[in-house]
């Protein structure tokens, strides 16, 4: 088996997934794990898929739009997967941020300088402007060697600064206390 990464990005209506997803059974493609989402009104899908056979990732994409309803309006790369899905050189446990605030420029910048300087990996982040405000939730990977409360307290300043309500959960408080699933 040969596997493969595919971004797909398109202006947003129903079917997408449908169309793609068609266009990779039809090809005998198995996939192993997706992510989608639409921001402003563009649909974006990142899939991880299985081939029986190796195929050039340029004839992949040929053959998912000759295979599916998947016309030039979609914007495709495919590249072959060359990460294994590695054992972590460190423990990390997860945890959820959420910040609000007044929207200005920078704000995603603060916070992922801070983080990516902790050594903590973003696993899911997603940001958006509402009336005015900025909405940030993020699904961290944080190393269990760093004092949580010290990145609370860090964090929280930041937010301070910027005006802006930060709060950092172990993702399985979160979870209980929103009755959300992340994965």
């Amino acid at each position: 088996m040969t596997s493969y990464v595919l971004s797909v990005m398109s202006a947003d209506h129903p079917g997408i997934v449908a169309a793609v997803s068609d266009a990779l059974a039809k090809l005998d493609g198995n996939i192993r794990a997706c992510s989608q989402t639409v921001l402003n009104g563009y649909f974006t899908l990142i899939t991880i898929f299985e081939m029986s056979e190796p195929v050039d990732p340029v004839e992949l994409c040929v053959r998912l739009r000759q295979f599916g309803e998947i016309d030039d309006d979609y914007q495709l790369v495919v590249r072959e997967a060359t990460l294994q899905q590695a054992t972590q050189s460190r423990q990390t446990d997860s945890f959820i941020i959420t910040a609000f605030g007044k929207d200005r420029p920078g704000i995603i910048r603060d916070f992922t300088q801070y983080l990516s300087g902790h050594d903590i990996n973003i696993a899911d982040l997603y940001g958006e402007e509402t009336n005015g405000e900025f909405h940030l939730v993020g699904q961290l990977e944080i190393p269990v060697e760093l004092d949580i409360r010290l990145l609370q307290d860090d964090l929280e300043e930041i937010g301070r600064e910027r005006e802006f309500t930060v709060k950092l959960q172990h993702k399985d408080i979160f979870t209980a206390t929103n009755q959300l699933r992340f994965g």
